[in-house]
Formats: structure tokens, sequence, C-alpha cells
């Protein structure tokens, strides 16, 4: 009883600082560029701070937290370096992006993609990503609320509606531009709980010493590593969340603070991987960001309640802004400063996505088939979107064109939804000679790795096929 009312006062006094935050840094009424861009009420541009603390939590998902605690448990000390592996995704979208937008000066992706591949491409673009988006939903909400009561009960469903709506909110208010300020706050938040953590578990792992995991189990880590390394041409692509961010500055202080969110974010996934690490040195069962701070008692589950809250807040704020500009600028492929109308359609698709974007945790009341389909049709946009490695990597080839984006986009496609398949059904759909590596991850390092050769050479196939019709045409 005493755990909780502490939890839902812990509720309380998260939603109240944010809130204090939110109304003495946002106006009543912000501008579009405020909300669209992220601009102060003077019109300039955020920080090179700010936007390194937003871009690093808008990352550090209470999925992907949960994830590196398992995936620590899982494969030891490599767990939480492949996902942090992850992380380097940073690097990537920095580097590129750069140069789409000192080169081609472009101010969006989809700018990028109408300009380059045509309408069409970039409109299967938006809807790959949309994907992306109703999953950081429905994932972190369920993440947190589970530190309310068991999936499906009244706490449960309370914490996820008090926290969505809350969210909802504040970004309704100020859009792009209460999403970074608030991230600063979380960021800070999140690196004390950290602490706390570490602190905390410390130790018991420095007197036990590292898990150690026999020869399959490295193999299965190190095959997951593979993975995480390929998917990080692509990956970051698919995520306004952080690709927005790429153009709200100036091009040089874009990248200094993508390196600087990615070192940051994934040393602290990084880091976090510990307390998966401390479950499987002490033979801790169940979910070791569930399982292990109960052994702890009330002040740790406190305190893995609050970084699970900062951490799905910060993404939901993210996702939801992000949400507002696909809906209202981006899929019109609208040039020139955001207008006011526009960010009325923004506040619309605000709600839209909040709503649709937490149905999938209804998935519990519909069967056990049914339910596990929805939710793990969410989970294609990582496998789906390798083609976009060449498209935006090798986007420097004169002659590529829709040609060469449909060559490369439909057969990751094909592959994220083949792969999907086989875990829905149950039955295997790639031969085995597909798989690389050892362990649960090897069909899908088979799978990413020659899909993304495929890819790539559709790619170029459609750039030299273009190029032969130009030189007869000539």
């Amino acid at each position: 009883m005493i755990a909780n009312t502490l939890t839902w006062v812990l509720l309380a006094g998260y939603g109240g600082v944010l809130f204090y935050l939110v109304r003495q840094t946002t106006p009543q009424k912000v501008s579009a560029p405020e909300f669209f861009e992220g601009q102060s009420s003077r019109g300039d541009a955020p920080g090179l701070w700010l936007l390194v603390a937003s871009a690093a939590i808008s990352w550090i998902f209470a999925k992907s937290i949960d994830n590196a605690a398992s995936l620590g448990q899982a494969f030891g000390v490599l767990g939480g370096i492949g996902y942090a592996i992850y992380y380097l995704s940073f690097f990537t979208a920095a580097i590129a992006l750069y140069f789409l937008r000192t080169r081609g000066g472009f101010r969006s992706i989809p700018e990028f993609l109408v300009s380059k591949y045509g309408k069409l491409c970039s409109r299967l673009f938006l809807l790959a990503i949309a994907i992306r988006l109703l999953n950081e939903v429905w994932s972190n909400t369920k993440v947190f609320s589970l530190y309310f009561g068991p999936e499906g009960s009244p706490s449960y469903w309370i914490a996820a509606a008090v926290v969505t709506l809350f969210t909802v909110y504040y970004t309704l208010l100020g859009g792009l531009r209460s999403s970074l300020l608030t991230d600063g706050a979380q960021m800070v938040l999140a690196a004390v709980l950290l602490v706390a953590i570490l602190v905390t578990l410390g130790p018991g792992l420095v007197q036990t010493g590292l898990p150690v995991v026999d020869s399959d189990t490295r193999l299965a880590g190190l095959t997951f590593c593979g993975l995480a390394f390929v998917q990080i041409f692509s990956y970051p692509f698919h995520d306004p969340v952080m690709t927005d961010r790429a153009f709200i500055t100036g091009p040089r202080t874009m990248v200094k603070g993508f390196l600087w969110a990615g070192v940051i974010s994934g040393g602290f996934i990084l880091l976090f991987s510990s307390v998966g690490l401390y479950a499987r040195a002490f033979g801790v069962e169940g979910t070791p960001s569930l399982a292990v701070p109960a052994l702890f008692g009330l002040p740790m589950l406190l305190i893995f309640n609050a970084i699970m809250l900062t951490s799905a807040g910060s993404t939901l704020d993210s996702t939801f802004s992000s949400v507002a500009k696909v809906g209202a600028r981006d899929w019109f492929h609208r040039k020139g400063a955001p207008t006011e109308g526009q960010a009325v359609i923004g506040r619309w698709w605000i709600i839209a996505i909040a709503l649709l974007g937490n149905l999938p945790l209804l998935s519990i009341y519909m069967g056990d088939r049914v339910g596990p389909a929805i939710i793990l049709a969410t989970t294609i946009s990582g496998t789906m979107v390798m083609g976009l490695a060449p498209i935006f990597l090798l986007a420097f080839l004169p002659r590529a064109g829709a040609l060469s984006f449909h060559l490369a986009f439909w057969p990751g496609l094909v592959f994220g939804v083949l792969r999907v398949a086989e875990n829905v059904m149950g039955a295997p759909i790639f031969p085995d000679w597909v798989s690389l590596g050892g362990g649960r991850y090897a069909i899908d390092l088979g799978v990413n790795v020659y899909g993304l050769l495929l890819c790539t050479a559709g790619y170029i196939v459609g750039a030299t096929i273009l190029g032969q019709k130009q030189q007869k045409l000539g």
C-alpha cells in the first residue's frame, strides 16, 4: 500500500516539475516556427547543449532501457555493448545529413527525397516512419505503466492515460519547443538517477566480478553486436525524432551535437546494462529492470520508476512533435516558413497519434494469437528499412533516381515483412543458410547482411539503367 502510494506521489511530482517548467518557459501561444522548429520566442535556434540533451534523452527510450538490461542479462557484457552500438546511428546521421544540408541546401529529409526521387518515394518513406512513430508510443507507454501495476490492471491503465494526456497537453502547447525544454530537464534527472543505480549495484558487481558466459552465449552476443552494426547504416534515417533535430540548428552545430548525443546516450545505455549484468551474476530471474530493483526495496523501485517515467516522457513528447510535422508539413511537401494553419493541423495529429499509438495496448484482450501479432507488426520497422542505407548514403550518385529508390526500398520491406511473418506463424521462411553467427539473432543478422547487399545492388543497378537510357537519348 505504501509503495503504491509513493509511486503515485512520484508521478504527481514528475508531472508538477514538468508543468512548472513548461509554464515558465512556454508562452500561452507559440508561433509556428517555435512549434515546428523549436525556435525561441526571439527566433533563435536551439543552442548546442540543448540540442545534445534533447537528442540524447530522446533516444534513451523506456523500452531501450528495458532492452539494455535484458540483453545484459542474456549475453553479459556483449549485450550492453551490442545495444550501445545502435547509438552510433548518431554518427551516421550526422555525416549524411551534414552533406545533404551543405551540398544540397535541403531543409528536411522529405524535401531531399522529393528533389532526388520524387513525391511518390517521399510518401513511401513517410509511411514507413509512421510505423516507427506508432511503435514509439505504445512501447514506451507500456514499459512505464508496468511499474504502476500488472498489465491490464486499473493502475496500469490509469498510469498510461495520465502520462499520455499530460504529455499531449504540453506538446499541444509548445510543440517541438516544449519538447526541447523538457528534454533538457529530463536528461539531467536521468543522469542523476543512473548514478544512484550504479552506486547501489556497483559494489555487488565489483565483489563478484563481471559474469562469465559460455562460448555459445558469447557467439550469440557477438552476433547481436554484428546485427546492430549492420543496422546503424539505415536505422537513423527512419527515426524523425532524431532527424527532425538535424535541421533546427546550423549544420556544424548539428554535427557536434549529434556526436556528443551519440556518446552520451550510448554510454548511458551501456552503463544501464549493468542492471542485467547484476541479474545474471546473482541469478535473478524475470525481467531485470523489474526484478533487480525489487531486491533493494522501495527506494530503488522508486528510482527505477522515475527513470522509466523520464525516458518515456521524453520520447513521447518528441514523437508527438514529429508526428505533427509529418502530418502538417512533410506529407504535403510544404516549403518555406511554417504557418499558424499548419500548427493547428499538427496539433490535431498529436491527438490522433496519442489515441492510435496506444491501441496496441489493448492486444491483451485479443487472444493468444491476435494480440501478439498486433504488437509484433509494429516492430517491422527495424529490418524493413534496410534499403534506406543506399538511398541516403549513395545519394551522391548523379544518375540515381526513383528507380534506384524502388530497387532499394522494396526488397528491404519484403525481407522485413517475411521476418515478421516467421515470428507470427512460428514456422521458418528463410532457409538455414541465411543465418550468420549463432543464437537467436543469427537469422536476423543474415537477413540484414544479405538484404542490405541486395538493396545496395538494386540501387546501383537502378542508377546504371537510368544512366544508360540517358546516354541513348543523348
